[in-house]
This record gives structure tokens, sequence and C-alpha cells, in this order.
């Protein structure tokens, strides 16, 4: 890319000169530079800031027309001013454009210890009223923000003013002169002068002073800077858009910090190697390094606490890692799914590892699509940011669908296929999904469903706009192509986020309902999906089921003497006893106070024989929450007490949880609870979908358990941060429930429970 900061500096010189020989020798005055002039930068569109400063002077207006003429007669705009060093430290203390300008201030001419009096009596005033001053500019910042949105994202941004444009750099600037923060770094001067070259050769095209890089003129602009087309342009402004966004970001957390009442910052542990410190997400003491999945999961940690990561942390597994084998470790892969199902507390993490350049060395298909602009007005974002947008608003649909984890997946790449190549971005999306998928670890079957969803993810917007859905052709057509009602609901949740990451104009009352008049007459034609069906036992578990008394086994896979934590290894926990209620909320209850987290649950019951009560197996598969693992003796002591009747698993549960401090966290979807009628003759099934938390199914089983039912079977999965539970449970005659009122305050409490 072609650089006109020699052309800059050349002309700078000149006015230089010449604006000094305005002034000449004159005493008690001094002719200062401020703003883009004062800073080396100016653009040929660019205002003539000037102050005319002086020590009580009577002639200075006569004076200050000798300098203002001859700049208008040359045809060049001015910005002026004339004030004693009093009267300008008044103003700055009024007006935050003029003391940002004035701290870039530059002494053309005369009395240089006057300039420098200016400078040091605004930049005084500016640090002692700092903590007053900085949150009124960060207010103002915001209303820009607001008013002319992100450069990175705009067809038509505003390379000036526009969020992540050259005025976030001037304003952290006058950010860091307050030494509120710390200054930043080479990344973000670099990107600077690459949009100041941009504004540059704006200017020099448009030949007006118009910051805004308009459609018409960038094949111009990006001719000029020696880029092949408005393409290359855009992205590369997006780059430096978001390096400078992403710096002043954390700029502006350092002044909260900075003006909020002081309190001591606390290491709180967060998850396995991770501490939240002074509201940012850090690496713990005892992190290991070493682990392949550590970005993912910390990234996980911080959106799901809707807190960022910490900058040095981000550099420090930028530096450590070292890559994921192929396929992806479950730990890895189940992250992933954690940070996206954070929702729009993920984009802000994902964009941390992003600047970091870990996207693409964990996902090097990331590069098709990174920063790629959408020449289209419809579209907000570019494609990678439309991508993990998309991810976030699938977040709020988790709910509607039997795969969570596929729905996220899936809109994080649905349109991983515009590469730019000219092909039909579904069908080469589609072939690159069949290799990230494999990649991220996923089965051949879920490999299916999500090439699939990515090859028709406008099956249903375009059908529904474009065809006639009262020709059963059409139904059939959709139904052929979706294969299954999964794929069908899948589909159904990322046409609305993908609607909602494109942009207002994408979506509306009339598009839904057409949509999901075309989601119901297919799935009729599909005739949905099966109910959830009972959980079989396997033979090892039946045989447990005949021990007599009370059996339990703990094992782990053993990687380096530890639970496997590198690969994805589990603790298994297997219980035996004889059948009663609450035993699985029981047992899931002294998990949770050794602080391990459930990834799935499996139980039933033997039928009784010989005129003895049945067994009842539960299986549970879990990791530690953070830290070491527990030791499996205990585990198994607390698990005989509470079955022996002799551990209160209800009180200690609550104690905890009254200790946990309350984060502000991030949103996430209402629990659902569902009675899934017809799904068995001789029990209720329940299916309860929510976030996961540590010791949500204790919290499931003891209100079904208080409502008077007793869990004959279930199947506890956790897909990423969502579970899906299922419950087959019957009444204490050992029949279904089956009256609306006793169900429906079965549901209502279960979700109270868990709100």
């Amino acid at each position: 890319m072609r650089s006109f900061a020699a052309e800059r500096a050349e002309r700078i010189e000149e006015l230089d000169a010449w604006l000094a020989s305005l002034v000449g020798d004159e005493k008690d005055v001094a002719l200062v530079a401020v703003g883009s002039l004062g800073r080396r930068d100016l653009t040929p569109g660019g205002d003539l800031d000037l102050v005319l400063v002086h020590r009580g002077r009577d002639d200075v207006a006569e004076l200050a027309e000798k300098v203002w003429y001859p700049v208008w007669d040359r045809g060049l705009k001015l910005d002026h001013s004339v004030r004693t060093v009093a009267e300008a430290g008044a103003v700055a203390r009024d007006d935050l454009k003029a003391v940002m300008g004035m701290l870039h201030g530059r002494c053309l001419a005369g009395d240089r210890a006057l300039a420098d009096e200016l400078r040091t009596t605004v930049l005084g005033g500016w640090r002692a009223s700092a903590k007053t001053r900085l949150p009124e500019l960060l207010e103002l910042t915001r209303e820009r923000w607001e008013q002319l949105g992100e450069l990175a994202f705009l067809l038509e941004g505003d390379v000036k003013d526009a969020r992540g444009g050259l005025r976030d750099v001037h304003v952290m600037e006058a950010v860091v002169a307050t030494w509120a923060v710390p200054p930043f770094g080479a990344r973000v001067r670099a990107a600077y002068d690459q949009l100041l070259d941009v504004r540059h050769a704006l200017h020099q095209v448009s030949g007006r002073s118009s910051d805004r890089l308009i459609l018409q003129d960038q094949d111009a602009v990006a001719g000029l800077l020696g880029l092949e087309d408005a393409n290359e342009l855009l992205g590369l402004v997006a780059e430096a858009a978001r390096t400078i966004t992403y710096a002043a970001d954390h700029a502006w957390r350092h002044v909260e910090r900075y003006c909020a009442p002081h309190s001591k910052s606390e290491r709180t542990p967060l998850a396995d190697g991770l501490v939240e410190y002074a509201g940012e997400v850090v690496l713990a003491r005892s992190a290991d390094a070493g682990d392949p999945a550590m970005v993912l999961r910390a990234a996980a940690a911080a959106a799901q606490a809707g807190l960022p990561l910490a900058p040095a942390t981000v550099d420090s597994l930028a530096k450590a890692h070292r890559g994921l084998p192929v396929p992806w470790p479950e730990t890895a892969r189940t992250a992933l799914v954690q940070l996206l199902g954070a929702g729009p507390a993920a984009i802000g993490v994902w964009e941390a590892l992003d600047q970091a350049g870990l996207v693409v060395r964990m996902l090097p298909d990331w590069s098709r699509v990174r920063n790629r602009p959408q020449r289209n007005a419809v579209h907000k974002y570019t494609v990678d940011r439309h991508l993990v947008e998309a991810a976030a608003g699938a977040a709020a649909l988790t709910r509607e669908v039997a795969r969570p984890d596929l729905l996220l997946v899936g809109a994080f790449l649905h349109d991983i296929g515009k590469d730019g190549s000219g092909r039909d971005h579904s069908v080469a999306g589609a072939e690159y999904t069949l290799d990230i998928a494999r990649r991220l670890g996923y089965d051949d079957e879920d490999v299916d469903i999500l090439h699939r969803i990515v090859l028709h993810h406008l099956l249903l917007p375009d059908t529904a706009t474009r065809r006639d859905l009262d020709d059963p052709r059409t139904i059939e057509h959709v139904a052929e192509a979706v294969g299954s009602g999964v794929v069908l609901e899948l589909l159904h949740a990322i046409a609305i986020a993908d609607a909602g990451a494109t942009g207002p104009a994408a979506w509306g009352g009339w598009k839904a309902r057409l949509i999901n008049e075309l989601v119901r007459r297919t799935n009729k034609l599909l005739e949905g999906d099966a109910p959830p069906r009972t959980p079989a036992p396997t033979s090892s578990q039946l045989a447990l089921a005949r021990h007599d008394g009370v059996a339990i086994r703990i094992s782990s896979t053993q990687v380096r003497g530890s639970w496997a934590k590198h690969t994805g290894g589990a603790l298994t926990v297997t219980v035996v006893a004889g059948d009663r209620p609450g035993l699985l909320w029981q047992a899931a209850g002294v998990l949770a106070l050794h602080r391990l987290v459930l990834r799935t649950a499996r139980t039933f019951s033997a039928p009784p024989s010989g005129g003895a009560a049945g067994n009842a197996v539960i299986e549970f598969t879990a990791l530690p929450e953070f830290g070491s693992p527990p030791d499996p003796a205990s585990v198994e002591a607390d698990l005989r007490r509470v079955l022996a009747g002799r551990l209160d698993v209800t009180e200690r549960l609550e104690k905890r949880a009254a200790a946990v401090r309350v984060r502000k966290g991030v949103r996430v979807p209402p629990p659902r609870v569902t009675i899934v009628e017809e799904a068995s003759s001789t029990a209720t099934v329940v299916e309860v979908r929510a976030h996961d938390r540590p010791g949500l199914l204790w919290r499931i089983g003891r209100v079904l358990g208080e409502a008077g039912l007793q869990i004959q079977a279930a199947k506890v999965d956790t897909l990423g941060a969502e579970a899906v539970d299922v419950f087959y449970c019957v009444a204490e005659d050992g029949r279904p429930v089956t009256d609306p009122e006793t169900l429906t305050s079965i549901q209502e409490k279960v979700i109270i429970a868990l709100s």
C-alpha cells in the first residue's frame, strides 16, 4: 500500500515556514498549531487549526489579521482563536474538543516559552480534572459512535469520526495524557497511519474535505493507494478500524476502573486455570499453558461470565498456543460451543482472539472470510463479523432446537463460503464445512447435519418468499432437502439468526409468517421426529442392577497422572442402590458439592424380582469445575453417607450458593420445561432445556421429588453451555401424571427453581 507520509511532511514543513513568516519576531505572542497541523498529520482537505496566544497585547487583533487574512487569501480553511494563557486554560476546562486539540499544541513562531506555558497549563488542568472529565469524554465518544456506527463494518464509513476511526486515536492520546491508562502499542499506530493514508487519498480523489468513504470514490481511492480494488480497500479499512476499536475498548475499561471508587481487587476462581481479576479474565498462577484447549476455555469462561479477556492474558495465550490437534479434543469443541452460546458477550471475546491472530491459527478456513466486505447495503458487517453475530443471535434460540450445539456451530459457519471466489457460497461453504466439522471432531452423523444446514441455509427464506406454499411439490422439495425434523428446526433458527445479523431490512413480520407456515407444513409432511426414547441400559449396567446392596464405582481416564486434561477425559461415577424417590438428585447434589460439572447422566430402574425392591443404576460423567479434581475416595464416602441418610445435601448446597458472589454475567434465554405428550405410555416425560450451571440436575430433581414424582429413567446431556435433560417420571401410585393442572404446576415450579 502506498504511503503519503512524505508528501504530508513536505507540505507541513512548507506551511510551518510560511506561517512563521507571517508572525516574524513579535514579542509576547506565539503562533501555536493545534489539531491535525499540530500533530503533523494534515491531509489535503484538512483545516488549519491555529491559536494566537499572547501576554495581554493591546494590538493583538491587528496582529491576528496579518495571519488570518493571508491564510484565507490562499484558499485554506482555517479554525482560529486568540487567547491569553488564562483564557485558553478556561476554554480547555469547558470545551473537551478544545482541550484535545491544545494537548498537541506545537509552536510555529514567536515566544516559545509562552507556547510551553500554554501547553503546561492545559495539560495540568486536564490531568487534575481527569476523574470528572474522562466520563464526560466517554459519553461524547459513545454519542459519536451511536451516530456514525462502526467503521470496520460500514460500506460508506467516516474514516475520521466513525468508531475505530482516526478520532478514536486522538481521544486515546488525550486519555493517555492523564496517566489513567498506559500508552497504546505499535499496532494501533500502524493502523492509524493506514487510515490516515486512506483519508489523504480520499481528499485527493474527491477534491472535498468530507471523510466519508462513499462507494463512487472507493475504486479510485484504492487505485491511488496501489490496492487491487475497492474490496481490498474496505478489507484494509476494516482491519485497521478493528485494531483501533479493540485498543479503545481496553483503554475505556481502564478509565472506568480509574474513575470508580477505590476497591481492592481480588483473584476469584472462574474456571480451571482461570480467575477474574480487576474485572477481566486472567490466567491463574497454576494454569497449564500446554493445554491445547486453553485458548478456547479461557474465551468461553470470559464470555459466559460477561467479562473481557485481559490483553496481557491474550498475549500470553498467543505465545503459548502451539495449535490444536486434529481432530480437536472434546474439551476444545465444547469450549467453542460454550463461547458461541454466550450470545452477544462472545463478540468482544472473539475479537480479542482475532486481534491476536489466534482465530486463524485454530481455524485456518477463517482466513477465507476475515475482514471480507459485503458490498451490499442490506448487510451491516463484514463476512467474519456477520458469522459471529449470527452465532450470538442463535444463542437466544437454543431452547427451540434439539441440538443447540449444532445450531451454534451451523450459524457460525453458514456463510463460510463467501470467500470471493465467485462460486455459489452455499455450495462452497458446505464443502468447507465437511472439513471444518471433521477438524472440530464431530462424528459422521453430525458432520452430515452441519453440511446440510450450511448447504441449505437459504432454503427456507428463499422458498417462503419465492414459491407457492400451496403447491404440494414446494413442501415436498423442502422435505427432501432437509431430510429430518432436526435439520428443519435448525434451518428455521438459523434463518432467524442470519437475518438478525444481516440488518433490519432482512427480516419482518411478513417474512416470518411465511417461513413459519413453510416449516409447519414441512414438519407435518415429515411427521416430526420420534419422541425421546427411554434410555436403554447396557449389559454391564444390567449386571450392576442385580447387585445386592449399594455399589459405587468411580473411574477416570489417566493421562500424565491426571484426569485427561488435554484429551477431554472425564470422571465416570456409577451408583447402584435400592430404587427410591430422590436418589438421582441427591447423588447429583453430592457431585455438585465436590465441584464436579456434569456432562451426562443416565439412569434407569431395574424391575423388582423375587419380592425384593428393584435397584436403580445411575451413571454420571463429570469434569472438575476448576482446579484439581476431588479425591475419588471422598466422593464415594459422601455418596454412601447421602444414601444412608447421614448427609444433608440441600443444606450444604444452599449455603454454598448463598456464598457465591453474583456477577453481572450474560443474558441467556430463560429455561424451558415441556411435558412431551405421547412419548411414553407408562411415564410422564418432562424435558428441561436450560443454561448449564453447577447443581442444575440437583435443582431439577429436587423439584420433581417435592412434586411427588419418582424418576424411573433420565437422559441428561450438556451440549456446550446448554443442558438438554429428559426425565421419565411416575406418580406415587406408579402411574403417569395426567391431570393438566398438576402438570402445569410441575412446569412452573421447575422454571422458578432454575430462574
